[in-house]
């Protein structure tokens, strides 16, 4: 049995950015000894009732989320503020059947009163719908990552202030790391990860925040980077020639724990403590 739950995964309903279909995702986390798994789609939630059905019937906990965009000021605003991306990426997670509802209704309202480029929330809708939620800080796109990566170190600790005071124990500051693979050996943002990850380990101890180690997973095996990134090609009309488009290391596949704790050496806890997250995740009823 693994002690390590994957925590950011996308299927197929990830449009053209996901290339695994649930019941593929699930019965892989099942080969792997894991008892639970979340999914945390691009914005959406299409591909819940089809992924708590299947991870019910294999008798895996299936953790309810999404990859939300977050506005970087309101969600009513439809324009880009000079030196500010339209949106940032939060995970949020489920933790029991009123977070469940809050997020369909966080779901719902990015895209019928957020949308712009991409349906987006905002702090102010984030914290009225904030029980029974547990959050994460996302991958380079999060809004403290994005900020990490300004030299805007005192904006992030006071972006992760406010996450802690509105989710107290359930806020986590999320790690990852995707090396440089045969696929694409360009170290670029691993090298970003990496210098990133270390800053965002100074926020955590110093705001007493734990960790979590994920994957961005968009596809089920190593050996499936290729055909993803065909979709990417169409996501983004640019071919395999075009060196812009080489964003994915090769790494973003369903990784076993003892992979993951491969990436981690010194740091094996922020692993572990995905457990912690899948156990604070009760047994409820969606259907």
């Amino acid at each position: 049995m693994s002690n390590f739950t994957h925590l950011h995964v996308h299927s197929q309903y990830s449009i053209l950015d996901g290339a695994t279909k649930v019941p593929a995702l699930v019965k892989k986390a099942k080969e792997l000894g894991m008892t639970s798994i979340a999914l945390t789609d691009h914005g959406v939630m299409y591909g819940i009732k089809k992924f708590f059905n299947t991870a019910k019937s294999e008798g895996i906990k299936p953790i309810m989320g999404i990859e939300t965009y977050i506005a970087p000021t309101s969600r009513h605003i439809k324009k880009t503020e000079k030196g500010k991306k339209p949106s940032y990426h939060l995970i949020l997670l489920a933790k029991n059947h009123e977070g469940y509802k809050n997020l369909l209704k966080l779901a719902t309202l990015a895209s019928t009163e957020g949308f712009y480029y991409r349906p987006r929330i905002d702090k102010e809708i984030l914290e009225q719908y904030s029980n029974g939620l547990i959050v994460s800080s996302a991958c380079l796109g999060g809004e403290l990552s994005q900020y990490i990566m300004n030299g805007e170190i005192d904006i992030a600790i006071e972006t992760a202030k406010w996450y802690k005071k509105v989710f107290g124990e359930d806020y986590y500051i999320e790690l990852m790391l995707h090396p440089p693979s045969e696929f694409n050996p360009n170290p670029s943002t691993y090298n970003k990860q990496k210098q990133v990850n270390e800053q965002l380990k100074q926020i955590a101890k110093q705001l007493d925040i734990k960790c979590i180690a994920t994957n961005d997973i968009h596809y089920l095996k190593k050996s499936d980077a290729y055909a993803h990134n065909v979709l990417i090609n169409l996501n983004t009309k640019s071919t395999d020639d075009d060196e812009s488009n080489m964003a994915y290391s090769g790494q973003e596949y369903l990784k076993s724990l003892d992979e993951m704790l491969e990436l981690f050496p010194d740091f094996p806890e922020a692993v572990y403590n995905t457990q912690e997250v899948a156990d604070k995740v009760e047994d409820f009823d969606i259907n």
